[in-house]
């Protein structure tokens, strides 16, 4: 005979206490000035440590993204700017690396790490714009947003946007309240490190300044010495870089014009439209996720029974709103339309090739932009709701992971750009070159997708050198090649093997010439072989 035991009415009361209390200390944590930005601080570190691990699981069968491992790359030599791009996301990656080893999950951490501080940032921003209840929605907000995770699992330029981008906007809303000189230094010096990530930062630059010159305190803003103060510390700081852009012939902007410029005004459109519809599906999340925190909210499970629409507009109400700043919160609305309708027609106007990946950065001011919409209410309640949402959302797609992996592999496990064997290759590959020279393996060429997978892999971390690239990055010479010999890789089925093999036979005529196959086997699970063309050149003599 069994007996099933039901907690007496007082424990069930004493656990109803227990959840009150706690949601109530959220709540008090979340607005309370001395508590808050410790409580926005744990919620990122535990966001980054969550996701850490997740993206550990879900990308183990997978070696990192070939831009982690050019940023890795990068970080070997502190240039003012790396072929491409400008310096800073190198430097972030060298200073992270000198401190984590050249792991795969150290490159996780660092995504997670880059979109956590973001994360934190944001929320300063929104406190220049919102009260503190509302500042902490849309922290959450944005730690929802898959571009803090899922989709932040590749470090390079675009994520480190998300902390320099929001500095940028945080130093602006400063500069527009305070209308100082030292509000305008600090602009200038945060326009100059957003700049120092990529150019594409040109856009939300220009955003500001239309805002600032559309704004009804315009004349407030324009008068005072800030605008003019960043301006010129935003240009002084730039000279060292571009300095070297004109000693580089200004390649940067050559790999720009050559990359992204299309013809066909169809496939124009199609891309354009692709951008737009992968990003709205993107922010469609989070804020379905925060009107389900705010349905929520007792008593919802009455109001679903006797009047569901109550549900709804019982969130909107009209009069004066405390919370909000209008002042600022007209700037946020200002760029925010700016950058998510100029590029896109930018896009379509001088027919460039527009990436779903450059929505990246330019979306982050949403969740801001509609919680401080005047005539939205938020509840203290709503805080706990989107909090727990978050919390369940994470640990639950931590506890699947690994089935999410075995899924994504068993749909695309012959894609040899996502689960090709690139690492056992790097491995292999020093391998073989400290059996011949006994020394250092200093240099790998190739194409970038190639190589920078045998730079971050390698333990010799050898320079990358791409010979048929004119924006290379200028970590190594060609005298460097000469001097201490290299390995080449290259794809056997890339159409660019024989201009490779040109420049080899006229570089290194006697370079060794082998093929190598490499596959890697997950969990018992094989995934797709792929075949090398590799030419070892001895050092110089």
């Amino acid at each position: 005979m069994s007996t099933t035991s039901i907690p007496s009415a007082g424990a069930r009361a004493k656990t109803r206490l227990s959840y009150n209390r706690f949601r109530a200390w959220l709540v008090a944590c979340a607005v309370r000035p001395e508590a808050r930005l410790w409580l926005v601080i744990q919620l990122a570190i535990l966001h980054a440590v969550l996701w850490t691990f997740i993206l550990i699981n879900i990308k183990a069968a997978q070696d990192v993204h070939m831009d982690v491992a050019e940023a890795y790359g990068w970080g070997q030599k502190f240039l003012w700017g790396y072929g491409k791009h400008p310096p800073l996301s190198g430097w972030v990656a060298g200073l992270w690396f000198k401190v984590f080893p050249a792991a795969d999950w150290a490159t996780y951490a660092l995504a997670m790490a880059t979109v956590s501080v973001g994360m934190v940032i944001c929320w300063f921003v929104s406190l220049r714009v919102v009260d503190a209840r509302r500042a902490f929605l849309v922290v959450v907000m944005i730690a929802l947003y898959p571009i803090f995770n899922f989709k932040g699992f590749k470090y390079n330029p675009d994520l480190l946007q998300l902390v320099t981008l929001p500095l940028l906007v945080l130093a602006y809303l400063n500069a527009f309240e305070k209308r100082t000189w030292q509000s305008g230094l600090l602009l200038g010096l945060a326009g100059a490190l957003a700049l120092m990530t990529k150019y594409w930062v040109l856009t939300m630059v220009g955003a500001i300044g239309l805002a600032a010159l559309i704004h009804p305190d315009r004349l407030r803003f324009l008068s005072s010495p800030a605008p003019w103060v960043a301006i010129a510390t935003m240009v002084a700081a730039m000279i060292p870089h571009i300095v070297w852009l004109a000693d580089a012939h200004f390649v940067p902007l050559t790999y720009a014009g050559d990359t992204y410029s299309l013809q066909d005004s169809g496939q124009v459109h199609q891309l354009v439209a692709g951008y737009v519809l992968h990003n709205f599906g993107l922010l469609a999340l989070p804020v379905a996720l925060a009107a389900l925190a705010m349905a929520l909210v007792p008593p919802w499970i009455e109001l679903l029974l006797r009047a569901p629409l109550r549900i709804v507009t019982r969130a909107w109400a009209r009069g004066v709103n405390p919370g909000v700043n209008l002042s600022q919160a007209l700037n946020v609305w200002m760029i925010q339309i700016i950058v998510a309708v100029g590029p896109p027609l930018g896009a379509l106007v001088f027919s460039i090739y527009m990436k779903t990946d450059w929505g990246i950065s330019l979306f982050f001011l949403v969740p801001l932009a509609l919680v401080a919409i005047p005539a939205l209410r938020v509840q203290s309640a709503v805080l706990f709701n989107i909090a727990a949402i978050w919390l369940v959302l994470s640990a639950a797609t931590l506890a699947a992971s690994p089935w999410i992996a075995a899924r994504e592999m068993a749909a695309n496990g012959g894609n040899t750009a996502t689960y090709g064997a690139r690492s056992e290759l790097a491995r292999e590959l020093t391998q073989a070159w400290h059996a011949r020279f006994a020394s250092r393996w200093a240099v790998v060429a190739g194409t970038m997708e190639t190589i920078q997978p045998m730079v971050f892999y390698s333990p010799d971390h050898p320079s990358p050198f791409t010979p048929n690239e004119a924006w290379a990055s200028g970590l190594t010479s060609l005298d460097d090649v000469k001097r201490y010999g290299f390995i080449g890789v290259f794809d056997a089925t890339d159409e660019r093997l024989p201009k490779f093999e040109k420049w080899v036979s006229e570089t290194a005529p006697n370079a060794e010439r082998i093929v190598m196959t490499t596959r890697r086997f997950t969990h018992g699970k094989a995934g797709p072989s792929m075949t090398w063309n590799v030419y070892i050149a001895a050092p110089g003599k």
